[in-house]
């Protein structure tokens, strides 16, 4: 489309009177087709897109406007204040000239008159003043104490200016405390650099007050902070338009951002800090040396020189013993403090405690006179923040992303703090949280074996790098840790069980699905051998409950079905009308460890054994098989109990049904199905549970060959258990 063509559509889509409906109307009747319409469809989707790129770049460019606009006002806004406050604190100043300057100059200015010398008068007072109103702010919005030589002048410019800030009279009590630098700045947030307050801040010769502005009275402060210049660490921040000018402070824990007025006020202020700092420093180092030096010998008095004395005072003078002088005038000891403070505000944790370290091998095998308890003071005091900031980077609430060895720098330096003890329980806090985190993530699936396969992979993979974790970690330190980890694993342990047995036996799963998970759970505690680790006498113990309930709950089970088939037993040939369901039967009962079952067939696809028994004998032996998956030695009478009961359940209906049968074919058909079960089913029972436990039960024995297991009532019909 031409530019003359584009021009014209636009102005005519721009029109006061423009109506699409109409618009679209006419196009339709004028064009020849749908190709004609596609193309001004085109053009009038390519205009529009012109339009809105113009329509933001026209957006951004006012909006950059705005930007340097509110900037131009927030500078005059601050340069009015500025000179409101200049104007504000020259008038309080003159106003607090004492009065009795008035009488003295009186008396100067006629004393003059007489003289013939009034001109000399006048500018001596001029003078005088000027004097007094030294220490005013330059209208840079910050200035130095330009107060007149000595301790008094820098004393009472103190406190003129400290008697504008509310709720800081105490710090008029400090001997020897002067102002060194005074000005107006604004504090930003530290995190998303956001304007919070103006403040004017007051540098001492020892400490930095921090005062807030009071809108509503101009020239007066309300007390904000006070730092001391010891614990007190100066950042430069470099420039980010429209973030400039801007330094920060950092006192552990917290740290706070200021921005200066320009530049050249900004670099006043990081010079200035740090000349005080470093003359703070200098004057406790001459302390400490003056402190630490050795005293003169004492003056003897002569005993003529007293003649009060009496004779039998006269003994031995026991001579002094001089204290040995510790140098601490280096200067990474004087500076030692700071940059701790440093360290911790930087999170580096291993220069910290680097520089701990040099100083214990500095002072070992020396003597602590005053100046070095006084560092020990302070150092411990760095070392108590920096155990705190610590335990907080192993405390649960932190993210526990990143496995064991995530914690392994905070535990290291703690282990060198000679804090042990204290790092084998946080670590172990810390890695309980994690596991109980991943375990509590885990999706139940649908199906209980999957999951439990997932949940053994997740808490046992945990559990394995946590000890490698804690055996690197705590290796060389104290072996009460590795008790403390044995404890906290077979807590994690009782978590793992907890979960465990919440989806496989409160779910009522099937005995062959929890022995399947149980035989999984155990493998993967196995796994803990390869690190020497052993916890299946743990698993077992948390388990054998729910495993003698599922045991319990099972056996009830087959006794009450085979109470039921025993109620209906006609005692009839088995006829499987198949041989394809005659092979399937040979193959069951092979597996159930029956070999000789084919002496129990007949011709065709009969079985000479009745479908009670067959049934019986399946069931009796997949309990088994399912049981012996989840034995352990405290199962045993559990298990062996559990069996006697399920036969004697069809031996009692066997021997019941013999002896009240009449009809000599059916009785006949009965011994048959009884000696199936002494002579080929409880034998295979014994065998097979003598392999899976390891021994001989002596019940099953005594059960198979008893001439009458039971007494029965002649008059019943049923067994009596």
């Amino acid at each position: 489309m031409s530019d003359s063509g584009a021009t014209r559509l636009r102005r005519q889509l721009e029109s006061g009177g423009f109506e699409a409906r109409l618009y679209v109307k006419q196009l339709s009747q004028q064009s020849d087709g749908d190709r004609d319409l596609q193309e001004h469809r085109q053009r009038i989707q390519a205009l529009a897109e012109e339009t809105a790129q113009n329509l933001k770049r026209n957006v951004y460019q006012n909006y950059r406007q705005f930007i340097e606009t509110a900037r131009e006002i927030s500078y005059l806004e601050s340069e009015m204040y500025q000179l409101s406050h200049l104007l504000t604190e020259q008038k309080s100043s003159l106003e607090s000239i004492p009065l009795t300057l008035l009488p003295a100059a009186a008396a100067a200015g006629a004393a003059a008159a007489s003289g013939g010398e009034e001109g000399g008068g006048g500018a001596g007072s001029r003078d005088h003043l000027r004097g007094q109103a030294g220490f005013f702010p330059t209208p840079g919005g910050a200035s130095r104490d330009s107060s007149g030589p000595g301790e008094e002048g820098k004393q009472r410019t103190l406190t003129t200016l400290l008697e504008k800030v509310e709720g800081c009279r105490h710090l008029l009590e400090t001997p020897g405390q002067y102002l060194v630098y005074n000005g107006d700045l604004v504090e930003y947030e530290a995190d998303h650099m956001a304007q919070l307050q103006r403040v004017h801040g007051f540098l001492m010769n020892d400490c930095l007050l921090v005062a807030t502005w009071l809108p509503q009275r101009r020239g007066m402060y309300r007390y904000n902070a006070l730092y001391p210049l010891d614990g007190l660490a100066v950042v430069n921040v470099k420039d980010n338009p429209p973030m400039k000018d801007m330094f920060k402070l950092l006192m552990f824990p917290e740290s706070r951002i200021f921005q200066a007025e320009n530049a050249k006020i900004k670099r006043e202020w990081l010079e200035v800090l740090e000349e005080t700092k470093r003359a703070l420093s200098e004057k406790r180092r001459r302390e400490q040396e003056e402190a630490a030096a050795p005293r003169g010998p004492p003056q003897v008095t002569s005993k003529a020189s007293n003649p009060f004395e009496d004779e039998e005072d006269d003994e031995p003078a026991i001579p002094e013993v001089e204290e040995e002088k510790v140098d601490l005038s280096m200067e990474w000891i004087q500076e030692l403090p700071e940059d701790l403070d440093v360290c911790i505000a930087q999170r580096d944790f291993e220069g910290a405690v680097d520089l701990l370290d040099k100083l214990n091998h500095y002072l070992e095998d020396k003597p602590s006179p005053p100046p070095v308890k006084e560092l020990r003071a302070k150092v411990d005091e760095r070392v108590r923040q920096l155990t705190e900031v610590l335990v907080f980077e192993l405390s649960p609430d932190r993210s526990l992303r990143g496995g064991p060895k995530a914690t392994r720098r905070a535990v290291s330096q703690l282990i060198r703090l000679g804090q042990c003890t204290k790092a084998c329980e946080l670590f172990l806090r810390n890695r309980a949280a994690a596991v109980h985190t991943a375990i509590r993530q885990l999706r139940i699936e649908g199906a209980t074996l999957l999951y439990i396969h997932k949940l053994c992979h997740v808490f046992f993979t945990s559990l394995l790098e946590t000890a490698r974790e804690f055996e690197t970690d705590f290796a060389g330190t104290d072996s009460g840790c590795y008790s403390a980890f044995v404890v906290w694993a077979r807590s994690a342990m009782g978590m793992f069980v907890d979960a465990f047995s919440k989806q496989v036996f409160d779910s009522k799963e099937s005995l062959s699905t929890a022995a399947e998970c149980v035989k999984v759970a155990k493998e993967h505690c196995q796994q803990l051998g390869d690190i020497g680790l052993d916890l299946t006498f743990i698993i077992h113990a948390l388990l054998v409950k729910d495993i003698q309930g599922a045991l319990h709950s099972y056996k009830e089970i087959i006794i009450e079905a085979t109470k039921h088939r025993n109620s209906e037993e006609m005692w009839r040939r088995m006829n499987l009308m198949t041989p394809e369901a005659l092979g399937k039967l040979k193959e069951e009962m092979k597996s159930c460890g029956v070999r000789n079952f084919e002496q129990y067939t007949g011709d065709d696809c009969w079985v000479n054994l009745s479908y009670t028994v067959v049934a019986f004998t399946k069931q009796t032996m997949g309990f088994l098989e399912e049981a012996l998956k989840l034995y352990f030695p405290e199962l045993h009478m559990v298990l062996l109990e559990s069996l006697v009961e399920i036969i004697l359940v069809a031996v009692q209906h066997v021997d019941y049904s013999l002896r009240c049968e009449q009809d000599p074919e059916k009785k006949a058909f009965i011994r048959q199905n009884a000696s199936f079960l002494y002579e080929t089913v409880l034998p295979v029972v014994e065998k097979r549970f003598e392999e899976g436990v390891g021994k001989p039960a002596k019940q099953l024995q005594d059960l198979r060959n008893a001439s009458r297991l039971i007494r029965v009532n002649p008059e019943s019909t049923t067994s009596v258990v």
